[in-house]
């Protein structure tokens, strides 16, 4: 593949990935312990990820225990959680914290999966973006003859099979997300 290409096949997989790191964040009544990955506790005065301070484990398909290794630790995890956009509340016994995660009701299970096709298109835009600065970038390169007409068919052609790669991708995972949701 040509080297002018690889650069914005690198961005469309950056896009894919990072959709996939959002929907790692998307609770579908099963316990995951992906969705602390974004929080963040004041651990002597620096913001640290939960994984970095705790064990974090996974006892029962509906329950995330958390259990610091510092016992001072307990009320900023249990205070990061709260304040988080998890909705769960944490329950604590002193030396660990526990997530149990509600049943989800069908009506938010099709919320949810709307939220993951809206995330999903937003990964299409990006990624249409993407192949339109590449044949941007393209025309511009034709005008001051830095390639042939030749070469600037070959790789709009070759932009337009990345994107349309990086679409279906993109719809592979969204149903993918969506059947985890909906599976009770």
């Amino acid at each position: 593949m040509d080297e002018k290409l690889n650069i914005y096949e690198d961005k469309m997989t950056k896009s894919l990935n990072n959709l996939k790191e959002e929907y790692a964040g998307i609770r579908a009544g099963r316990a995951n312990p992906h969705i602390l990955d974004k929080l963040r506790v004041d651990y002597y005065g620096t913001p640290t990820p939960i994984q970095q301070v705790a064990n974090v484990s996974v006892p029962e398909a509906r329950m995330i225990q958390i259990q610091p290794w510092e016992p001072n630790m307990v009320k900023e995890i249990e205070k990061a959680i709260q304040t988080s956009d998890i909705g769960i509340n944490p329950t604590n016994d002193g030396k660990m914290i526990r997530l149990v995660f509600p049943e989800l009701t069908e009506d938010r299970r099709k919320e949810l999966v709307k939220d993951v096709k809206k995330k999903g298109e937003q990964c299409k835009v990006a990624v249409r973006n993407i192949r339109r600065d590449a044949n941007e970038a393209f025309k511009k390169q034709i005008k001051a003859n830095e390639i042939s007409e030749d070469e600037e068919k070959q790789l709009l052609d070759e932009v337009q099979k990345l994107t349309d790669k990086f679409i279906g991708e993109v719809d592979k995972t969204i149903d993918e997300k969506s059947q985890e949701i909906l599976t009770v």
